[in-house]
């Protein structure tokens, strides 16, 4: 049987956090053009911790696979 090299379990997180990265800042300046009236928690929210719960989420389910 062909010995099989095993896989970089983060492979999937390093992928997507460029994507991640770039989604946060394109709405960032999506934002700040428009003079969005959100008020600054929900920016805040939308931009710096929805992004950071679900990259560790993501990274620890990565994370914990075999």
């Amino acid at each position: 049987m062909a010995d099989r090299k095993k896989r970089n379990p983060l492979l999937p997180w390093l992928i997507g956090l460029p994507i991640v990265l770039v989604s946060i800042i394109a709405a960032g300046v999506w934002m700040y053009q428009s003079k969005c009236g959100a008020p600054i928690f929900v920016q805040f929210m939308v931009l710096v911790v929805i992004p950071v719960v679900y990259l560790t989420l993501a990274y620890l389910t990565f994370r914990s696979q075999n």
